[in-house]
C-alpha cells in the first residue's frame, strides 16, 4: 500500500491506497483544486467572488463549488437552520477568519444571501459573506476517493485531518480522540467502505476581547458559538455528509436528529 501525506485544507492530507503513485498524484491534485476555488482566504477563489459580489450580481463558479452549495442549503434545510454556510461575518467578527473586506454585512441565512440558479451559476441576492470551511473538506475526501477509484484502485483510505474515507476492501481502525483529554483516544471503531467525520470546539475555543468564548463552530439557529468539552462524530456514504453533519449534531446534541437519517448517516457524541 502506498501512502503518502499533503498540507491541504488547513490540515495534513493522508492518501493510504492500494494504486500507483500517479493515482494518488492525481488525487491529490483534486484536493488541491477544491482548496483553490472554496478557500475564504484566497481572493481568487469561488468563495472570495461570492463575497464580493454585489447584490443582484451573476457570479459564475465552478461546477464542485456549485455542487457544494447545494449540498449545504440542503443540510441548512433538513437541520432546521442549525449549519448554515453564511454565518461567515460572525466568524469575522469572533476573529476566527480574516475580513475580506473593510465593512462587515449583516448576518443573513444562506437563502436570503445567495440564490442557486443553473448548474455553475448563482446570483447574489443581498450583502453577505458565506464560508465552507465546515463542508469543503469532506467534499474534497470524496472527490480524491472518485479519482482514485476512477484510476483503478480497489482500495484505500483519503484522510484530511481526521475527516475520511475508507472504500474497497479496507478494514481501517479509527480511534477518536476525547475532547476532554485530546491525548488520550475515548472510543474506537472499525470503519468500512464509509466516511467519517468528526468535529468539536476543543481546539478552536478562545477568548475574544478578553471576555467572550467563543469557537470556530457556529449554532446558526440563534449564532451562538459552539463552545463545550463534547465531539461529535458522523458516519456517512460520504464524507462531504459527515463532514457537515457533524456541526448540525454538536449544535443540537441531537444524535438522533432528522437530518441523519435522511442522509443515511448515523451520529454519537463524546
Amino acid at each position: 500500500m502506498i501512502r503518502r501525506a499533503q498540507p491541504w485544507l488547513g490540515t495534513m492530507v493522508e492518501i493510504s491506497a492500494e494504486g500507483s503513485h500517479d493515482a494518488l498524484t492525481d488525487a491529490f491534485a483534486a484536493i488541491a483544486r477544491v482548496h483553490g476555488l472554496m478557500s475564504f482566504h484566497d481572493a481568487h477563489s469561488d468563495v472570495s467572488r461570492i463575497n464580493r459580489a454585489a447584490p443582484g450580481d451573476t457570479v459564475h463558479i465552478d461546477r464542485d463549488t456549485w455542487e457544494v452549495l447545494r449540498i449545504a442549503a440542503d443540510i441548512g434545510r433538513l437541520s432546521g437552520g442549525a449549519f448554515d454556510i453564511a454565518c461567515a461575518p460572525r466568524l469575522v467578527a469572533w476573529q476566527v477568519l480574516p475580513a475580506p473586506q473593510a465593512t462587515s454585512p449583516a448576518v443573513l441565512k444562506f437563502e436570503r444571501v445567495l440564490a442557486l440558479e443553473r448548474e455553475g451559476v448563482v446570483r447574489k441576492l443581498a450583502a453577505g459573506w458565506i464560508d465552507l470551511g465546515g463542508i469543503a473538506k469532506g467534499y474534497a475526501v470524496d472527490l480524491a476517493v472518485e479519482c482514485l477509484q476512477r484510476a483503478g484502485v480497489r482500495s484505500g483510505c483519503v484522510n484530511a485531518g481526521g475527516d475520511l474515507r475508507v472504500f474497497g476492501e479496507l478494514r481501517l481502525p479509527v480511534s477518536i480522540r476525547s475532547p476532554r483529554n485530546p491525548g488520550v483516544a475515548a472510543a474506537v471503531l472499525e470503519l468500512e467502505d464509509c466516511a467519517l467525520a468528526t468535529s468539536g470546539s476543543y481546539f478552536s475555543s478562545r477568548e475574544v476581547d478578553g471576555r467572550v468564548m467563543v469557537s470556530a463552530l457556529v449554532d446558526a439557529r440563534d449564532g451562538t458559538a459552539i463552545v463545550n468539552d463534547r465531539s461529535a462524530s458522523v458516519r456517512a456514504p460520504r464524507c462531504v455528509l459527515a463532514d457537515a453533519l457533524t456541526k448540525v449534531v454538536l449544535a443540537t446534541g441531537d444524535v438522533r436528529h432528522p437530518a441523519l437519517s435522511a442522509c443515511e448517516a448515523s451520529a454519537f457524541l463524546i
